[in-house]
């Protein structure tokens, strides 16, 4: 349960799965369903989010033994949680599934916020992001009809080079991952 909990606050606050580890008590009313996150990583900012009825009951059914939700070491967890996704993964015969991380999960969130808002602005103060760019990368995850611009993410040089001949406009580097483009549509 307590997984199932963790991967489902994942879900519907968007927070990196440090911000999460680091909550308290204090920082959820379930009176009003709303998680603050207080301590937020990468020089984000603090912000609240609202949660559905589904999380606030798991919340009130899960033990509070102290000040933290969690206990034990955030690794720990994470690998406890590879483990599960790739046994889940060999079993179905599904190699994608190996490429969930707890960080998908933030992509998804934003991902779906863009789309059902359409304001950048409202996904960057969710996700707690300083900078519009940031916010920029998470959105392009999931293409909706009506974007304005479609997006690709190079590798490798070869990769820009090639998105570049065929009209593709720099954006941003997305961390380790590579370099954002976009073309308009």
């Amino acid at each position: 349960m307590k997984m199932a909990m963790f991967l489902e606050m994942l879900r519907q606050t968007g927070a990196r799965s440090g911000e999460l580890w680091r909550l308290t008590w204090k920082d959820i009313d379930l009176s009003h369903a709303t998680i603050t996150l207080n301590n937020p990583e990468k020089n984000g900012l603090p912000r609240q989010i609202k949660v559905d009825g589904n999380l606030v009951s798991m919340l009130n059914r899960f033990p509070k033994t102290g000040d933290k939700l969690w206990n034990g070491n955030i690794h720990t967890w994470r690998s406890s949680f590879v483990a599960q996704r790739n046994r889940i993964a060999n079993k179905l015969g599904n190699p994608r599934i190996k490429s969930i991380h707890f960080h998908t999960l933030r992509h998804l969130y934003a991902s779906l916020l863009y789309h059902k808002t359409l304001n950048l602005l409202e996904v960057q103060q969710k996700l707690g992001h300083r900078n519009i760019t940031s916010t920029a990368i998470y959105t392009h995850l999931i293409q909706f009809e009506g974007d304005e611009y479609n997006h690709s993410i190079a590798k490798t040089i070869q990769e820009a080079g090639k998105l570049v001949d065929v009209g593709f406009e720099f954006v941003c580097d997305y961390g380790t991952e590579g370099k954002l483009f976009r073309k308009r549509k």
